[in-house]
């Protein structure tokens, strides 16, 4: 027997209508390189009706991949729409790429057009000889200075809106797996790797962002997305805000501590999301504005050190709303929050419980599993094993089959390479990554605890700790450190912080003092770098 429901498809036209038909009066905010613009969503939207026209002019095939190389703007969102309405497929390019990984990109996913913003013209065009299928680059005016250069493939952005006459009716897209956007993974092994996401994928996920144990966008929220567009789609809020009927502020290229700061006070945000090193950078900001305006700070892309969560539950009374997941997982599969079992816990156990991972969003199905043996492990908090997902908005393989298969299971989970423990509740605590894993003597060492536990120091900026070769211990970690400024400390003092912190086994055999832990272009810390800038370090073995 089959149910007598309508079956439509799921698809992001929808997203497009409810915001157009809904909330029309909504605005929507850019800062900009000379102040600040302001649309309305009912002007917006006919922005984007004006864009799927230009996407025909310009002959952009049915499913092509419309490239993006720009900041969080209004204008980009304009993209975002326009491109998977009518049919095409939305491929954001990282801004931060090194130029043979962004030819590599564009090529691989063979893009017929780039959208790029005129500030960031300088950093796409030495490259573009390189491109191989891009037949058209349309420059965004963002009232940068930077040269357009004399060629016939550019054209602007605002004239082709001008003479375009606005998409009529109502988009369609009829089949809800039909592709809808692409994301390239940052590549810190071999060459990035797309993931494909589709329309049911996009749509089911902006849902999540929704949920009241979630990220819980409603209509009376005004968002500011600092995590940029480019990174697995800025973590689904710019499709959630459309379908709860949010405000929302884009911070443009200004993404320095004080602009956000500024922003958040102005606009009176309520919730807004980046990665830890955004919300470090702001902490001796927090003390002269006022934000009392906000009611969640979300924050992924890396574990949330305990010391970042109390240091803006201590200023704003607000701590971090802890997401994880990667681009592969659309990207959000667990959101830490302090559920009703906990009602009861000190205020340090909560504070324990928020430096978790989280819970599994409704429709994720998670597990651990031993790497190499793929035996699933217990849920006691105690048993670590790899991450495994399986969902609707999660991969089942790479764009053209890229990674030969090898990060899915045989039952067809995602391996994300992510190591945790999880407690009989389902909340996931991430321990680390199989790769950066210190193995000495036979014992696991946490690298992401020890970093925790060494930027809980009050002299500590950031810390990173990696394996070294060890003569009897085959690995033993070494911590690298930033000190904040004006302050000062010692190895000896970091080591004598953490012997009442940690196992004295974890203890670092070496404290480095650097000036900043090397990014990846998504933000995380890129130990690759340190391991290679390390790599002839090495710690004797002390005498029997």
């Amino acid at each position: 027997m089959l149910g007598l429901m309508q079956d439509r498809p799921l698809t992001l036209p929808h997203v497009f209508h409810r915001a157009e038909q809904l909330f029309g009066h909504k605005k929507i905010v850019t800062a900009t390189a000379t102040g600040q613009d302001t649309i309305s969503i009912a002007d917006w939207a006919v922005r984007v009706r004006r864009l799927a026209t230009v996407l025909d002019t310009l002959g952009i095939g049915a499913d092509g991949r419309v490239g993006t190389f720009c900041w969080n703007t209004s204008r980009h969102l304009e993209l975002y729409l326009a491109a998977p309405c009518t049919g095409r497929v939305l491929h954001t390019l990282n801004i931060r790429l090194f130029p043979e990984q962004l030819v590599y990109i564009a090529n691989h996913a063979e893009d017929e057009v780039v959208f790029v913003d005129r500030s960031l013209l300088p950093l796409l065009w030495p490259n573009v000889a390189k491109f191989e299928t891009v037949k058209h680059f349309v420059v965004i005016d963002d009232g940068a200075s930077a040269e357009i250069p004399d060629d016939p493939r550019i054209h602007d952005y605002e004239e082709l809106l001008a003479a375009a006459e606005p998409f009529a009716g109502r988009f369609s897209v009829d089949d809800e797996n039909r592709a809808a956007a692409m994301c390239y993974t940052s590549g810190t092994t071999g060459n990035p790797k797309g993931v494909v996401y589709s329309h049911r994928s996009a749509l089911l996920h902006s849902l999540i962002t929704l949920v009241a144990d979630g990220i819980a966008l409603s209509e009376h929220d005004v968002v500011l997305p600092v995590v940029p567009m480019f990174h697995a789609n800025a973590w689904g809020l710019p499709y959630g805000c459309l379908l709860a009927g949010a405000s929302v502020v884009f911070p443009g290229p200004n993404m320095t501590p004080q602009a956000i700061v500024d922003l958040l006070a102005e606009h009176k945000v309520t919730v807004t999301g980046g990665v830890p090193t955004i919300w470090m950078g702001m902490i001796p900001l927090l003390d002269g504005a006022d934000l009392s305006s906000i009611r969640s700070v979300l924050c992924g892309g890396s574990a949330v050190p305990k010391s970042l969560s109390e240091a803006y539950r201590e200023k704003l009374g607000v701590p971090m709303l802890q997401a994880w997941g990667m681009t592969e997982t659309s990207p959000i599969a667990t959101v830490s929050s302090i559920n009703s079992h906990m009602d009861d816990w000190s205020d340090d156990a909560k504070a324990d419980a928020r430096a978790r991972q989280g819970f599994p969003a409704p429709l994720v199905e998670l597990r651990i599993a031993d790497p190499d043996t793929g035996e699933e492990q217990p849920w006691d908090d105690s048993a670590t094993g790899e991450i495994q997902a399986a969902g609707p908005w999660i991969a089942k393989e790479y764009y053209r089959g890229e990674g030969g298969g090898e990060q899915y299971t045989a039952d067809g989970w995602l391996r994300t390479g992510d190591v945790a423990t999880v407690d009989r509740h389902g909340s996931f605590r991430l321990v680390d990554r199989t790769k950066d894993l210190v193995k000495s003597g036979g014992e696991w060492i946490s690298s992401v605890e020890l970093e925790n536990e060494i930027m809980a120091h009050p002299a500590v900026a950031e810390a990173a700790v990696i394996a070294i070769p060890h003569e009897k211990w085959v690995e033993r970690p070494i911590a690298c450190v930033v000190v904040k400024d004006g302050q000062s400390v010692t190895a000896q003092e970091i080591l004598d912080f953490l012997e009442s912190r940690v196992a004295k086994w974890w203890l670092p055999d070496a404290v480095e003092f650097i000036d900043e832990v090397p990014k990846t272009s998504v933000g995380k810390f890129s130990k690759k770098t340190l391991r290679e800038k390390f790599g002839g370090y090495q710690v004797a073995a002390p005498d029997a």
